[in-house]
């Protein structure tokens, strides 16, 4: 089976790659081991800046996607910085796959409002997930080699095509995704995007899609962990109100319960 090269550039407080979540976990059913995933920590906010602005963009990518999302963390004691979060998501990535972890974070940033820019708080949100040797993840945390790797990911991310930069920053738009393909070709798919859209990319690179149907409900919550209702919606092929009437009707049988965060829920098998 051929292995897709996959870079996914994105920032763990970034709104609109929380907004893309219900997309690349239906991607990420759909091609399975065909796609090889490497996260780019592309440093959305050395420092953050007005907050007011946050907050609208928070309620935009919500809203344009359907995912849960509550911007009061932006006036209670927000965090200064996206930098310690990234380079948290490298040091989990000495320990294997990031990924738990980095949706952690997400989910602390859009809408958790959880604080995310202090050792102590990206500890704790590893003990929460769980998998990781936290006296390590501790050590990683300011280790040399952390701080180059992310260093490498803030050059990678201002590598690419300026025309595909975030206006006013140096860097690529957050999130995009670079399929790589065996011939040495890039497709790359830039900014908030369909589903559509990175289906055909990763495709034309040559990714293969698994052969399997949508799954259940209850087979979506347990390979992801925790799902909004428009992930569960994206990822089992549920349109319009049957995510929802198929959520709640597990719920009346405590075979899910959800979690009111903000605009929404997140779900989880009991």
């Amino acid at each position: 089976m051929s292995v897709v090269r996959t870079y996914y550039f994105t920032d763990p407080a970034c709104p609109w790659s929380w907004a893309l979540e219900p997309t690349v976990r239906r991607l990420a059913h759909d091609y399975g081991q065909s796609l090889s995933v490497t996260y780019v920590m592309a440093g959305m906010a050395r420092e953050f800046g007005d907050a007011g602005s946050l907050v609208r963009e928070s309620l935009e990518a919500g809203a344009a996607s359907g995912m849960p999302v509550d911007p009061r963390l932006w006036f209670e004691g927000a965090p200064k910085s996206s930098y310690p979060a990234c380079i948290a998501v490298k040091a989990a990535s000495e320990q294997g796959d990031p990924a738990p972890y980095l949706r952690r974070l997400r989910e602390g940033f859009l809408c958790r409002r959880r604080r995310l820019d202090g050792a102590e708080a990206l500890l704790e949100e590893a003990r929460v997930t769980g998998g990781l040797d936290l006296d390590r993840f501790r050590i990683d945390l300011s280790s040399h080699a952390v701080l180059e790797a992310f260093g490498a990911d803030l050059e990678r991310a201002r590598a690419v095509a300026t025309e595909h930069h975030a206006e006013g920053a140096k860097r690529v738009t957050l999130p995009s995704l670079e399929f790589h393909s065996g011939d040495g070709g890039v497709r790359g798919v830039y900014g908030y995007t369909s589903y559509d859209e990175l289906d055909a990319a990763a495709a034309a690179a040559g990714a293969k899609r698994a052969e399997n149907e949508p799954p259940s409900v209850e087979e979506a919550l347990r390979a992801f962990g925790s799902m909004a209702t428009a992930e569960v919606s994206s990822v089992c092929r549920l349109p319009g109100p049957r995510a929802p009437a198929e959520l709640w009707r597990l719920a009346t049988e405590w075979r899910a319960k959800p979690e009111r965060l903000g605009s929404g829920e997140l779900w989880t098998l009991t």
